[in-house]
């Protein structure tokens, strides 16, 4: 960004100890995993609160898209935003958060920062304009350790130090949804079979358990029994069955011609949707 002459030399360090940040911005962990959030505001913050000159816009989480996450690997979620303020700007923090009130630890039940400090770069064209970008590199094995109820509807926090030292932040600039990542199998048999015969189709729904670091059985979740004819690229819908109490599915349908058969589930607020392999039936 292009320095000017009453710029404030900062470290992220010393922007942290001076911000009028809610406690969402401290985030850190016990070791037994739940958050511990040290708390440095200047004054209480409502739920979609904010202070300051510096305005926040064109915020973006993961390219618009739903954040999606197994039980082992890592992943980067880039945001990106524009921050603007006619006294410049020295730095901005990003964190999301989920909760009712930013300003309450007990309100926080979860809360995610950077590595690194976002990456801002002013405009040529508009002075006090900056594109910024953050990268959050999540780790369900261990952020997530305490629980899956943080599964669901996440809030995008900035915060912001202009070249004067004067705070602004933003505690609900955008929304994502963080989902547990599911997985469906199918099986279809006999194969080969004749034509209007049965043919049984089976398989499992499951979704991944942050706490356990596995996946499990998803209980009582519609599904549906697709169908794609050898030689076309559309499936459809043949019916649509209900997940058993272990995730298992099993159900029946008449054998007209060749193609695959395959499970659709279309996920949950909490949870990705997911579509299995289709599996091919040969009818003689």
């Amino acid at each position: 960004m292009r320095v000017r002459a009453a710029v404030v030399a900062l470290s992220s360090a010393a922007v942290l100890s001076a911000l009028a940040l809610p406690a969402t911005a401290q985030a850190a962990e016990h070791a037994d995993g739940t958050a511990k959030l040290g708390s440095f505001a200047s004054k209480a913050v409502q739920p979609r609160d904010s202070l300051g000159a510096t305005k926040f816009t064109n915020a973006v989480i993961n390219a618009g898209k739903d954040v999606v996450l197994g039980v082992s690997a890592k992943k980067s979620v880039t945001v990106t935003y524009t921050a603007s303020n006619d006294s410049g700007i020295a730095l901005t923090e990003a964190f999301l958060w989920q909760g009712t009130d930013s300003s309450n630890v007990d309100d926080i039940t979860g809360s995610l920062g950077t590595d690194d400090d976002p990456v801002c770069t002013e405009s040529t064209t508009q002075l006090g304009v900056y594109s910024c970008k953050a990268v959050f590199n999540i780790d369900p094995g261990s952020d997530f350790k305490d629980g899956n109820g943080v599964a669901g509807t996440w809030k995008l926090f900035l915060g912001a130090y202009d070249l004067y030292a004067n705070a602004s932040y933003n505690d609900d600039v955008a929304t994502t949804k963080l989902k547990r990542a599911a997985t469906l199998s199918v099986n279809a048999s006999p194969e080969p079979v004749k034509k209007g015969k049965t043919v049984t189709v089976t398989g499992k729904l499951s979704r991944a358990n942050w706490t356990t670091s596995k996946y499990a059985g998803y209980a009582t979740q519609p599904v549906q029994l697709q169908f794609r004819k050898k030689g076309s690229d559309t499936y459809t819908t043949l019916k649509t069955v209900t997940s058993s109490s272990t995730g298992t599915l099993n159900t029946t349908t008449t054998a007209n011609v060749d193609g695959y058969y395959r499970f659709s589930f279309a996920g949950t607020t909490t949870t990705g949707s997911v579509k299995a392999t289709g599996d091919f039936v040969d009818v003689q």
